[in-house]
């Protein structure tokens, strides 16, 4: 995934925004005083969504794809003007910081470490992208990208096209997660662990087959 991440780095036709956009991903932060989760291990989440190693590579890679279906949008119905250089730089960028903020815990699972426990994810890319001299175009995106619940609201459309994105995408994920782990506690597995891709396959088993198909597909004869 981390490869894809690189391939929509092209996508940016800025050349000095797209090397700023790079440096995170081929040499991410490091001048923090706390431990941190390579980008290919960390979440995007401890438990809401995409809570599993690569998660954070894949819910990124899902809101860059759906962030540009929604420049698409704006640009064929609704004749906006999109600037997509600051569109795909912002999504790309918007979650990075969070390998800073979750630690693997005794369980198999993620947890919050106690960094991330006292200084957010948002605070910390904005802070660092500030410093490296970003423009405030994108800044702005990844300052806005929690959309009606964060501090920043969105003022520009392609900070809402960013955190629309992201928030479609943590939902979609978030509630698919939690209906793979009800119905596979209904077949009697105690503590369901389950990524995106295990998740889609227990909801359409469930689905097409019923749950005499989910207990075949638990028992490894599915």
């Amino acid at each position: 995934m981390l490869d894809e991440i690189l391939g929509f780095l092209d996508l940016i036709q800025d050349e000095g925004l797209r090397a700023k956009t790079r440096e995170f991903f081929v040499d991410p932060p490091a001048g923090f005083d706390a431990p941190f989760l390579s980008l290919e291990v960390c979440p995007a989440g401890a438990y809401q969504h995409h809570c599993y190693v690569g998660g954070l590579l894949q819910h990124t890679l899902s809101v860059v794809r759906v962030s540009l279906t929604f420049c698409d949008l704006v640009e064929d119905y609704y004749d906006g003007v999109v600037d997509r250089d600051v569109v795909v730089a912002g999504a790309l960028l918007h979650d990075v910081m969070k390998c800073f903020c979750y630690e693997e815990s005794d369980e198999g699972g993620f947890r919050t470490s106690d960094f991330g426990g006292r200084v957010d994810h948002l605070s910390l890319m904005v802070g660092e992208m500030v410093a490296r001299g970003f423009p405030w175009d994108v800044v702005h995106v990844v300052a806005a990208h929690h959309g009606d619940v964060g501090a920043t609201k969105p003022k520009t459309l392609e900070a809402l096209i960013v955190s629309l994105a992201d928030l479609m995408d943590s939902e979609f994920n978030g509630k698919l997660l939690r209906a793979a782990e009800y119905l596979l506690r209904r077949v009697g597995v105690a503590r369901p662990r389950v990524d995106g891709g295990e998740a889609v396959m227990v909801v359409g088993v469930k689905a097409r087959e019923g749950w005499d198909g989910l207990r075949r597909l638990v028992d490894g004869k599915g």
